[in-house]
């Protein structure tokens, strides 16, 4: 691809999440599995670092706002719990969906990734607030951890 093409996919995705996260906000845009997984996609899957991020939702399952919270390298990102949280909180959040990517386009979630997803939900838990489903996103598909029986 030549750079004009690469800078005209990039404002249409823009676009498009820009879209998604307006109808979010204003109705329960989200509350279907699918959808979900196609705003993460875009949101995440060409990136060529992990990033993780987390969609914070009102007592209605609303989106109040999808936040970049971690960025790493290619292979590994290091996530704070405590960071999760003062944002949960700041946000008002009664619930999250927890996402990152996995540059490698192996979506299958490691241990570290399921410890990780474990200690966010025990964290979250102490002030009522609930992991809904933590998604590992790559180019080729996403996985569900509440799909899978991992939260």
């Amino acid at each position: 691809m030549n750079p004009s093409t690469l800078t005209t996919r990039a404002l249409v995705v823009q676009q498009a999440l820009e879209l998604l996260e307006c109808e979010a906000r204003e109705s329960d845009a989200l509350a279907s599995p699918d959808a979900v997984r196609d705003y993460l996609r875009l949101l995440l899957a060409d990136r060529p670092h992990e990033v993780f991020a987390v969609v914070f939702l009102d007592a209605q399952n609303r989106v109040i706002e999808t936040l970049e919270l971690f960025r790493g390298t290619l292979t590994q990102t290091s996530v704070y719990p405590r960071e999760v949280l003062i944002e949960a909180l700041a946000r008002n959040a009664a619930s999250v969906i927890l996402c990152h990517n996995h540059p490698s386009g192996v979506a299958e979630p490691s241990r570290a990734d399921q410890a990780l997803t474990q200690a966010l939900k025990s964290a979250l838990a102490l002030v009522d607030v609930r992991v809904l489903d933590h998604f590992i996103v790559t180019r080729g598909g996403t996985v569900s951890f509440a799909e899978r029986g991992l939260l």
